[in-house]
């Protein structure tokens, strides 16, 4: 029921909805196939939870969408200043579960993380 209207969701109810779907453990790979459309295009306007909880729920439901990954990988490179310690980490797992290739992600994670160690 929700897939015709996902280019009416906003930002946080895209990643939302697909978060729920992965951490209940739903096979719906028809409804992730749609967020990945709906998303990648938009994915520069989502705030870093957003970014870093998509980027999880897709990796979470094992769910092939290179495109997204790529999207969320350079729209996360532009704001990873803006991440809390946890989104950094949940963004690095998020590609290393899903084994996308993205050295240059993993860069600037590290570099971000650096100089919050402590927090």
């Amino acid at each position: 029921a929700a897939q015709p209207r996902l280019d009416e969701f906003n930002p946080r109810t895209l990643a939302n909805t697909a978060w729920a779907f992965a951490t209940a453990g739903v096979d719906a790979p028809r409804l992730f196939d749609a967020i990945a459309g709906a998303a990648q295009s938009r994915v520069r306007e989502f705030k870093p939870q957003e970014v870093a909880n998509m980027a999880w729920a897709f990796a979470k439901a094992r769910h092939d969408a290179a495109g997204l990954f790529d999207a969320i990988a350079g729209a996360a490179q532009l704001h990873l200043g803006e991440f809390n310690p946890q989104g950094l980490a949940n963004t690095a797992w998020a590609f290393a579960t899903a084994g996308v290739d993205a050295a240059g992600l993993f860069d600037a994670i590290a570099g971000a993380a650096r100089p919050r160690l402590g927090e």
